[in-house]
């Protein structure tokens, strides 16, 4: 026992640490994988309400559509993507290895789908605004199209990382799992 007051025992000078029993590094790699998992599904989350309120501002006419946009084809089914967050939030606390497998294939389904498909409906407006100027729909006085760009461009990289530090948990936990068996 380390004594404040006392004086240190005899023959220690600190450096007798060797010894001590440590936490296995793949635990301690979960715990940072699962704080970065939490981040980003904080950023999506954020990201969805964001675009939730459009949908429902615009759905409801409580603006007037030159103030918001009404939404693109793809804003309806990202909105589903909703459930791999809440998959990933309920699989973190106990180490829920088929929740983080079914947050992960429904954020290609859910997430990164329509954010492709969006993509590609949304070429021809950009394209128009690149090359004659000229913008139809507006979120704020700013172009609608071009607000959406840079929505989906942080939204795929926020999908892009949790799938990847979701994968990286995974096999950390299949680590810890193999662990116990051989004992």
């Amino acid at each position: 026992m380390a004594s404040r007051a006392g004086p240190r025992a005899t023959g220690t000078d600190g450096s007798d640490y060797q010894h001590r029993e440590r936490v296995a590094s793949h635990y301690q790699m979960s715990v940072a994988l699962k704080a970065e998992v939490r981040k980003l599904n904080i950023v999506h989350v954020v990201l969805w309400v964001l675009l939730a309120a459009q949908v429902t501002v615009s759905q409801l006419n409580l603006v007037s559509h030159r103030v918001v946009a009404s939404p693109y084809n793809w804003q309806y089914p990202y909105l589903l993507s909703i459930l791999p967050s809440a998959f990933s939030f309920m699989a973190l606390p106990r180490n829920n290895i088929s929740y983080l497998v079914i947050s992960m294939v429904s954020a290609g389904l859910f997430c990164v789908a329509p954010l492709l498909y969006g993509g590609m409906e949304m070429f021809p407006v950009a394209q128009q605004l690149y090359r004659h100027g000229k913008a139809y729909r507006f979120i704020f006085g700013f172009s609608a199209v071009s607000v959406m760009y840079l929505v989906m461009i942080i939204a795929i990289q926020v999908h892009a990382w949790q799938i990847y530090y979701s994968k990286k948990l995974l096999e950390q936990w299949f680590t810890s799992t193999q662990d116990k068996k051989k004992k």
